[in-house]
């Protein structure tokens, strides 16, 4: 069958199963089990509206159990074992204990990839977040504003493995005897460089070669976000600075920064995210090759590479031990945003 054929039908699927649970299970709540009838009855539509909501929490509950709750768990099993394979052919697991946790932790590789991850952390949520305030600030005082941010958004669209490859290509070199498809190769050469360089090559500078892919990507989704934000901030205390006699620089620091602050700090952690599960772009672009590697192409590679489970589950763990104290501040903030 055809992908396209076999997408539809499970689309189909999924939404008409949906429906069907939706309305088979209200039908066997009101007429079964809680009939609105008899002297009953408005004890039985009490406790109908009582269990109704959880008819509709359970799928999700459900999908969050298979899907999140218990891949956590096997994971955290798998770091504390061994997977050692038997000479007819099946699979035994071993205890561990931390003993993953010490190979790993006693690895350069897993401190390159730390360090990296750190260097990422640092540069990319911040140059995201304000390049995506600056356009936001921007778009919103010229008349073709919302053309730029059309254009500026405009990578969100693009995977992040599109964006490596066009990228790829922004960084390509060739020969000097060759003419330079690489953008920055030919800038390079044009402003007086003597010889192509392979930026992807090159040791520290080479991971802000990478971070630039991101950043590109991010800036359009931070824009986006506190361009509402801007918006949202009452006019008649922007007016009132200006007849107290406030600079446009006083206005945008002083004014409106303090009052989108929030929005700014879920923008941060929501990109913080981000950069943590980072992956497709160093896969794409170096695998992971003259140091750029980083914490999810490490796991990556002990996982499916070296057919390390222990090691690899162990690296996972701390990717999500990193990320979710981040998470919890974040929807703990945007609820705070939402009243």
């Amino acid at each position: 069958m055809h992908p396209a054929f076999q997408g539809i039908i499970t689309i189909l699927l999924g939404v008409g199963g949906c429906v069907a649970y939706f309305y088979l299970s209200n039908q066997f709540l009101d007429k079964v089990l809680f009939p609105p009838r008899g002297k009953n009855a408005g004890r039985n539509i009490t406790r109908a509206n009582i269990i109704r909501p959880w008819l509709f929490v359970l799928p999700a509950l459900l999908a969050l159990g298979l899907y999140l709750a218990y891949p956590v768990v096997e994971t955290l099993r798998l770091s504390l074992t061994n997977r050692v394979t038997l000479p007819d052919g099946t699979t035994s697991y071993t205890w561990a204990g931390l003993d993953n946790y010490n190979q790993m932790f006693g690895e350069p590789k897993f401190w390159e990839a730390m360090r990296n991850n750190i260097m990422w952390l640092l540069v990319v949520p911040a140059c995201a977040t304000g390049f995506g305030l600056l356009a936001a600030q921007l778009t919103d005082r010229i008349k073709w504003g919302n053309i730029a941010k059309s254009l500026i958004f405009m990578p969100m669209a693009i995977s992040f493995v599109g964006a490596a490859v066009i990228f790829k290509l922004v960084y390509d070199t060739r020969p000097i005897s060759q003419d330079q498809i690489g953008v920055l190769n030919a800038l390079y050469l044009y402003f007086g460089g003597t010889d192509p360089k392979a930026w992807l090559t090159i040791p520290i500078w080479n991971s802000f070669f990478l971070m630039a892919v991101l950043i590109w990507i991010q800036t359009g989704f931070a824009m986006v976000i506190l361009s509402a934000a801007l918006r949202g901030i009452p006019e008649e205390t922007i007016e009132a600075a200006i007849v107290d006699g406030a600079n446009p620089f006083q206005v945008f620091f002083k004014i409106k920064i303090p009052q989108i602050k929030g929005t700014i700090m879920v923008v941060w952690t929501t990109i913080t995210i981000v950069v943590l599960k980072v992956f497709d772009i160093v896969f794409a672009m170096t695998n992971g090759q003259w140091e750029t590697q980083v914490l999810a192409n490490y796991m990556f590679d002990k996982l499916f590479r070296a057919n390390d489970w222990g090691v690899g589950s162990a690296s996972a763990m701390v990717i999500m031990v990193l990320v979710s104290p981040i998470l919890v501040w974040n929807v703990r903030n945007a609820r705070k945003e939402m009243r």
